[in-house]
């Protein structure tokens, strides 16, 4: 049976409407304990009205540095934001992370998530 040493895991999720106030909710893979580096997201289509703020928590708690603003000033189809959170950011196996949306924008789009675990 081979192994592998992993470094790094990347975890994906979609909030299928950003303009939504809602919530997903990520697990993390069995033996896999670390500290969230990184979290980006990708909207599908353009929104309005006001940003939408994308907030993500471990344990009910808000990571330090997370959040995202996804700007809605020219905003449109692929554009990315990046976080890279410096506390409240440890995750053991079983654990879930939840990113939240602030629902504030206009108009319907995906927001592709992806969120980077290093051990």
């Amino acid at each position: 049976m081979a192994t592998h040493n992993l470094i790094e895991v990347i975890l994906t999720g979609q909030i299928v409407n950003v303009s939504t106030a809602d919530q997903i909710y990520i697990p993390v893979p069995t033996g896999f304990a670390g500290e969230v580096v990184e979290i980006r997201t990708a909207i599908d289509a353009a929104i309005s009205g006001a940003d939408a703020v994308i907030t993500p928590k471990i344990g009910g708690t808000a990571m330090t540095n997370g959040a995202i603003t996804i700007t809605n000033a020219s905003s449109a189809a692929g554009d990315s934001d990046v976080s890279n959170p410096t506390g409240a950011r440890s995750v053991t196996p079983g654990d879930t992370i939840e990113i939240e949306t602030s629902g504030a924008s206009t108009g319907t789009a995906k927001c592709n998530i992806s969120i980077v675990i290093r051990r």
